[in-house]
């Protein structure tokens, strides 16, 4: 009974904190996603989903530059229609107000599990 993704599907990563977004690059392909990129602001997203279309965005919601996750998200589902999943350490009241105005397909809180990784993926996927 493996956890293997069969979807193959590939997932951009949007995360500031270098040990993370290696960390989370290196569960995805062992649950048999494809990197289509791992970067650390919005502008850099954005960039990637215009040239490499990925079928999901992780998107941390504390980035670095000028937008924050919840923005790129925005500018993401609006323009591209591609998922978003976002992650967040410390999800206050507001935040998890402003992301849900986004409607985004999944929020998983930091640190997680390969399992909840899993799950949010596949359902993002669905929809």
């Amino acid at each position: 009974m493996g956890c293997v993704s069969l979807s193959g599907a590939s997932v951009l990563i949007v995360e500031d904190d270098d040990i993370l977004a290696r960390v989370e690059d290196w569960r995805l392909k062992n649950l048999g996603y494809m990197v289509s990129g791992r970067v650390a602001t919005g502008a850099e997203a954005m960039e990637v989903v215009v040239n490499n279309r990925p079928d999901v965005v992780l998107m941390d919601i504390n980035i670095r530059g000028t937008m924050d996750g919840i923005e790129t998200a925005q500018m993401i589902k609006k323009g591209y229609d591609i998922p978003v999943i976002y992650m967040s350490s410390h999800p206050d009241t507001v935040t998890v107000e402003r992301a849900k105005a986004t409607k985004p397909e999944g929020f998983i809180v930091k640190p997680f599990h390969d399992a909840d990784l899993r799950v949010a993926i596949e359902l993002a996927l669905k929809k």
